[in-house]
């Protein structure tokens, strides 16, 4: 979908980036090697956001990072269109609320750092929640959005002793019971 409105293909990565986790920053040359594309094709797309007021830049030492201007009106919506285009809205649709005592969900991997990629890596955070329910519902949600979903769940203990581990991965909270409310960069 957002393919056919948008035809460049960095335009399409970059939102990825920094609009599925508005947390997540870079710099020219890093997103040169991550996107493999050339440093001037980058570099257009960056300055027609910053010029739209979508991204926000810095200096850090002699390296100018970008990062999702996420006071601009238009934040919540382009990240709802990003959000449904990687099918992340349907994941919080179709499996999250009908699980039962879920506490949260993260989103991790490479979509946390705003890399498209075929699979979605989420961890689930809860108790006694019914894993063969959980992998119907999700087998039924990759149909849909034609990627792979691969999960982890953790107990509140399991999920702060992870942590605590400190595995480096980012994650990107979708929802928690708390604010039920999707998109929340945790």
């Amino acid at each position: 979908m957002l393919d056919t409105l948008i035809t460049s293909k960095t335009r399409i990565k970059l939102l990825l980036k920094f609009f599925l986790n508005g947390n997540s920053s870079s710099y020219l040359r890093n997103l040169e090697t991550e996107f493999g594309e050339s440093s001037n094709a980058i570099r257009v797309e960056l300055n027609r956001f910053e010029d739209a007021g979508l991204l926000q830049s810095s200096l850090q030492g002699n390296k100018k990072y970008y990062q999702a201007n996420q006071s601009h009106p238009l934040y919540k919506d382009i990240n709802n269109i990003v959000f449904k285009y990687v099918g992340i809205d349907k994941i919080l649709d179709n499996v999250i609320r009908k699980l039962g005592k879920l506490e949260k969900v993260f989103l991790c991997g490479d979509f946390a750092r705003g890399l498209d990629c075929d699979i979605i890596d989420l961890i689930f955070v809860g108790h006694k929640i019914d894993r063969e329910y959980l992998m119907r519902l999700v087998e039924k949600v990759e149909k849909r959005i034609k990627r792979r979903i691969r999960y982890i769940v953790y107990s509140e203990e399991e999920y702060t002793s992870h942590i605590n581990r400190g595995n480096g991965d980012e994650l990107l909270l979708l929802w928690s019971c708390e604010s039920e409310n999707p998109g929340i960069s945790g």
